[in-house]
């Protein structure tokens, strides 16, 4: 097949990984091959950075990710706080490590709106607990797919 019946594809290929980074858990979310929906993939619970990152290394490299969403928690106000400045260092410390596009994506309400979709399930209190921070990354990056679409 000759290129001049496939033009180049200005989008970059890959899936996008969605991450909505605490404390204690990274909760993963993935897009699907068409970069249409987002699923989530696992809740990491966070031991040391060289643990953390060596997970997420593999998961990279597994799905063939393109590009990384970062839940960037402002204040309800807009306003940038401490863990807001603990996320600009963490997306830095992914785009210096893994050489991808990293982007912040506002998180505000989505830890309330996961909850809320979860109390909706069937689910026991504990695995709804358990879930909380895979569903925030789902919303992350739906959000951050939405926005993108709308561009």
């Amino acid at each position: 097949m000759s290129e001049e019946n496939h033009p180049p594809n200005d989008k970059k290929q890959g899936r996008v990984l969605g991450l909505d980074v605490g404390s204690r858990r990274i909760g993963v979310a993935i897009t699907d091959e068409l970069g249409i929906t987002a699923q989530g993939l696992q809740t990491i619970q966070r031991s040391r950075k060289r643990e953390d990152f060596a997970i997420l290394s593999a998961l990279l490299e597994r799905y063939q990710i393109a590009e990384i969403v970062v839940g960037y928690p402002l204040r309800m106000s807009g306003v940038e706080g401490i863990q807001a400045e603990k996320m600009q260092l963490f997306a830095e410390d992914l785009r210096k490590r893994f050489k991808l596009p990293v982007h912040l994506w506002d998180e505000r309400l989505t830890s309330a709106q996961a909850n809320r979709l979860l109390r909706q399930t069937d689910l026991s209190i504990k695995r709804r607990g358990q879930l909380v921070d895979q569903m925030a990354a789902i919303l992350i990056l739906e959000n951050w797919m939405e926005a993108q679409e709308n561009r």
